[in-house]
């Protein structure tokens, strides 16, 4: 456990000044500032609402944009950084011929690539609730601050993180076996086109493809949630195929770098 935390720590230590790093701070806050200044500007057009569906409509402009091209994307971005410094650095072999066992140092990667998104994902949800707050001081129409939805929107966020684990562990495994840029986005880039059209289209078997979970997810949630009933289902197929995928990559990300050389 403890060259596991050591690991750890490297990891953040080696990318807190990297873009995979900064992105997951940036992009939520950028995201923000634009789609409430959105919100600000035409303001008028959420009056009639009640507060609990002018936070639906409000965090659904997030979660549109997120759940359908963003969230794959970041991630497919993030989880290549990680390994990208050992790839640019040629550092694997120097990596592991620390006194530290090579599974602590798989895990902690792939750990530190997991608490990016969910940092990144948090974030979303804290500034998307400082942003209705806010926006209740500056137009007093806009009613958020007399509907608290701080747990659906967190639980919204946890399921999207849950569906997004089976593509983080893929392409952590794409950029274990490639050290080029080209090869891990590539294949995820298509992969996530390849879902989205396979989703739009209909098809019964889209849930099988993990790069179409966040979207699947979010499609479901937005079903189940109406002015009627602000609850749905947690853990719903496509979140346990993506828990079961991110298993068995994990694993088999570990042979992979098991059998390399420190020589």
């Amino acid at each position: 456990m403890y060259a596991f935390l050591i690991s750890l720590r490297s990891e953040f230590f080696k990318t807190r000044k990297t873009l995979a790093f900064l992105s997951a701070i940036l992009l939520p806050l950028i995201l923000t500032i634009l789609i409430s200044a959105g919100f600000f500007i035409n303001a008028e057009k959420m009056v009639p609402y009640q507060p609990m569906i002018q936070w639906m409509r409000f965090s659904s402009a997030f979660l549109g944009v997120m759940g359908f091209l963003l969230l794959p994307m970041l991630v497919i971005f993030q989880t290549y950084s990680v390994n990208n410094i050992e790839h640019k650095s040629d550092m694997w072999k120097s990596l592991f011929s620390l006194p530290l066992p090579k599974w602590s140092m798989y895990s902690s990667k792939w750990v530190y690539a997991v608490l990016l998104n969910a940092l990144c994902l948090s974030l979303f949800a804290g500034f998307v609730l400082a942003a209705g707050q806010l926006l209740s001081l500056l137009k007093a129409d806009l009613r958020f601050n007399e509907y608290d939805f701080s747990g659906l929107l967190l639980k919204i966020h946890l399921k999207m993180f849950l569906a997004s684990l089976g593509i983080l562990s893929i392409q952590f495994f794409l950029s274990l076996l490639w050290d080029d840029f080209l090869k891990p986005m590539g294949i995820g880039f298509l992969l996530t086109v390849f879902g989205i059209i396979c989703n739009n289209l209909g098809w019964k078997y889209a849930f099988t493809i993990p790069y179409a979970h966040p979207m699947i997810a979010l499609q479901k949630m937005m079903s189940q949630t109406t002015p009627g009933s602000t609850d749905f289902e947690l853990l719903t197929k496509e979140v346990y195929i993506s828990l079961a995928i991110s298993l068995v990559t994990f694993i088999a990300g570990y042979f992979v770098i098991s059998r390399r050389s420190v020589r």
